[in-house]
């Protein structure tokens, strides 16, 4: 089964928020972190850091859900944010992404 996920990246703690859906999370936040896409909102703003996600198990829901969040207040993603993550911190930066492979 595919999973999607909806997911918040950010340059640093408090800053720029960017939300995102996909299908392939580890090959998107490679994407993000190598800027493959060098005139992006992502790579202009130096959003490279997983904050936050979420998975689903089909498409509509995911889409859905990253609308949903995109309409939201930016105090009620922050508060969504630190219920799941208070420091901020990567949550990519244990996984094994093979950067060779984007290169």
């Amino acid at each position: 089964m595919n999973h999607w996920y909806v997911y918040i990246i950010t340059n640093k703690s408090h800053g720029v928020l960017y939300i995102g859906v996909t299908n392939h999370i580890d090959e998107r936040v490679k994407e993000h972190k190598l800027k493959v896409y060098p005139k992006s909102f992502t790579a202009k703003y130096n959003c490279d850091k997983l904050i936050y996600f979420e998975t689903f198990n089909q498409a509509d829901n995911a889409s859905l859900r990253e609308k949903q969040f995109k309409k939201w207040k930016r105090d009620w993603k922050i508060k969504l944010i630190e219920d799941m993550n208070p420091s901020w911190s990567d949550l990519s930066i244990n996984w094994n992404l093979n950067f060779n492979k984007l290169r």
